[in-house]
């Protein structure tokens, strides 16, 4: 037996539009034109670029205009200026008087030296000068001696040309009255003229003897003097055994024991001036070219900076390195005194910048690998996230600046890190 379902009763509804349908339709629609496009500008930088990278792995700076140093940072060696060492004269026993770290003030008595030999030398050689006084006191006894016989000679001769010239003078009447003979009116002659040519090498005589006296007078003298001296150098030596400070400020190491036996030019100690101080610098091969004695440098010490100035500059380079000295300066670029750091210690290491290069009102770039990716010829132009590459012309780098002399301007971003990674593409595409 068949049982009828009711299927014979359902009607066939037809369904009703709604509006709401329509409505969501276009709601769909509008939300999808705007995401295209908002998504257009990025998929047209994507097709444009010829590879992408990264944002985290870039590092970008910004182009602006300012005032352009070039300079040099550097550990500085602090060393005291002054720093005499002290030598000993001579061989001897020292004895100090003040132990290293005292303080100490100039023409202080530091030590003593006791040296007998030459303290003996110096009294053989006060005895030789003695003697040599003696030997020209005795020299000008005798030459005054000399004197009065030579003297006493051409007196004599004197006295014998005055008697012939007077028996001339009688021969001469006597001869006139025929009282004596030819020969005794010659005689007288000649007696004259013996007397007068004795008179005339007396004189002469007396002359040379009075220089040759002199001569020796002189000798003695000089031999004399030479031994002064060499006694003044002695009693200079003696003298130099007591060991004097040069100037004020501290004594540094002892280079020998209390009581040690030291040798003629050993050092002893040193003196530390601690009022004037400079820095030993090390700078690397690489500035040696750039430097030059006078340039301004800046020293920082605790948070302070204070002026100094590089004064010297080593012609050699040892290990990669040329030495430099930097000083501190007295007056700044206005004259004006400079009060000196203080609480400096000796070999305190400090922070020094030497100013090598001043240009004011010139485009500047943070420095960076970019630098090195093309020789600073080749910049990338960051720009709607595209990174645009851009011929540019680099001046004068310092450590944190490099100069910009063409191809950037004022504003303009780019990337500062390496490059080398983009293979010479014209645009890269920055991903965030």
């Amino acid at each position: 037996m068949k049982i009828t379902d009711t299927s014979a009763q359902d009607t066939v509804i037809a369904p009703k539009k709604s509006a709401k349908n329509y409505m969501l339709v276009g709601l769909l629609f509008l939300a999808l034109c705007i995401a295209l496009t908002m998504l257009y500008p990025y998929f047209s930088r994507w097709s444009d670029s010829s590879m992408s990278v990264p944002s985290d792995r870039i590092r970008i700076g910004t182009v602006k205009r300012g005032d352009f140093v070039r300079d040099l940072s550097i550990q500085g060696r602090v060393v005291a200026a002054i720093s005499p060492k002290l030598y000993s004269p001579a061989q001897g026993t020292i004895t100090f008087l003040v132990d290293a770290g005292d303080s100490v003030i100039q023409n202080q008595i530091l030590a003593t030296i006791d040296s007998p030999a030459l303290s003996n030398q110096l009294k053989q050689e006060q005895s030789t000068l003695q003697r040599l006084q003696f030997e020209l006191d005795r020299q000008r006894i005798q030459s005054k001696k000399q004197v009065l016989e030579n003297q006493k000679s051409s007196d004599l001769a004197n006295v014998s040309l005055t008697a012939a010239d007077r028996e001339k003078r009688r021969a001469d009447q006597a001869y006139q009255s025929h009282s004596i003979s030819q020969i005794d009116f010659e005689k007288a002659q000649d007696d004259l003229e013996n007397a007068k040519l004795v008179y005339k090498h007396s004189v002469k005589d007396a002359k040379l003897n009075i220089e040759s006296l002199e001569f020796e007078v002189q000798t003695k003298q000089l031999q004399v003097d030479r031994q002064a001296l060499e006694v003044n150098e002695l009693s200079r030596q003696e003298t130099d055994l007591t060991l004097l400070s040069p100037v004020n400020g501290i004594v540094g190491n002892l280079a020998v024991e209390q009581k040690n036996q030291v040798g003629k030019n050993q050092g002893i100690m040193s003196v530390v001036d601690l009022t004037e101080f400079e820095l030993d610098v090390d700078i690397p091969e690489s500035y040696a070219d750039d430097l030059a004695i006078g340039m301004v440098a800046e020293v920082n010490l605790n948070g302070q900076t204070h002026q100094a100035i590089l004064v010297t500059i080593s012609p050699e380079i040892e290990n990669n390195q040329v030495t430099g000295r930097v000083r501190f300066a007295k007056t700044d670029s206005n004259a004006n005194p400079l009060s000196p750091p203080t609480g400096l210690r000796q070999n305190q290491r400090l922070t020094t910048r030497i100013l090598m290069e001043s240009k004011q009102d010139v485009l500047l770039v943070e420095r960076g690998q970019f630098l090195q990716s093309a020789n600073g010829s080749i910049a990338y132009v960051v720009k709607d996230g595209l990174a645009i590459r851009t011929p540019i012309k680099t001046g004068a780098r310092s450590l944190s600046v490099v100069e910009v002399l063409n191809g950037l301007t004022e504003g303009q971003h780019i990337i500062i890190s390496s490059t080398d990674q983009f293979n010479g593409a014209k645009t890269v595409l920055i991903s965030q």
